[in-house]
């Protein structure tokens, strides 16, 4: 999953992006409201931290220029200001949830995952696909009882298919949600985690479109 950390707080923004890649993602950071702007417009996210107090643009005036322009990644709202008009801008724009500053971290980590389930319509933290399950909050993963002790890359790459099921995901797709931007990154490196993953899982549910991508299912199609 691929997150973008908007905060023009230096010592919040690398505290928030090193407790988002230890939890499993990847994380680009914004420090200003035209380089939020520029980096949603034009990148695809799987989620949007936000922060509403920033420097060259609000963060209000981001949620809505983004909306405005079709851009449906979930977004989570964080402010200083935590006024119930505030947060009914915020909603009205179009943020998913809001959260108001001071916060704790494991709140902000819920909440994220539960805006990232949401949007790919997925309502529990538990995601069942034949024998495998995939734990969101613990980032576990197990198949017919036992842990599958994956990686973590290649925990990211299942997580983003299971919470993509039954779509097929091109690898290119795949390459712009599991790499940070100054990674080498190659489709044929996709190609050998889902290998890796299959051998792995033991469970045929990974199945591959030729010329389309991946597909996550319950069973062979």
């Amino acid at each position: 999953m691929k997150i973008l950390l908007v905060e023009d707080d230096d010592l919040i923004a690398r505290d928030l992006e090193q407790v988002l890649a230890s939890s499993g993602y990847i994380v680009d950071c914004a420090a200003n409201g035209e380089e939020a702007w520029f980096k949603g417009d034009v990148e695809n996210y799987d989620a949007v931290v936000l922060d509403l107090g920033l420097p060259s643009m609000d963060g209000l005036s981001i949620l809505k220029r983004w909306r405005e322009n079709g851009r449906q990644f979930p977004i989570l709202v964080l402010t200083a200001r935590g006024t119930w008009a505030e947060r009914v801008a915020g909603i009205d724009a179009g943020a998913d949830d809001y959260l108001p500053k001071p916060f704790e971290i494991p709140e902000l980590l819920a909440r994220l995952r539960a805006i990232v389930r949401r949007s790919a319509g997925q309502a529990s933290p538990i995601i069942r696909v034949g024998p495998v399950i995939l734990d969101t909050r613990l980032m576990t993963v197990e198949v017919n009882g036992r842990d599958a002790s994956l990686s973590a890359q290649e925990y990211r790459l299942l997580s983003y298919l299971m919470h993509h099921k039954g779509r097929t995901v091109s690898a290119s797709e795949l390459v712009d949600h599991l790499y940070a931007d100054d990674t080498l990154r190659a489709e044929n490196a996709v190609e050998v985690l889902i290998g890796r993953l299959r051998r792995k899982l033991d469970a045929n549910i990974i199945q591959t479109k030729r010329g389309f991508g991946y597909v996550v299912t319950e069973g062979k199609t």
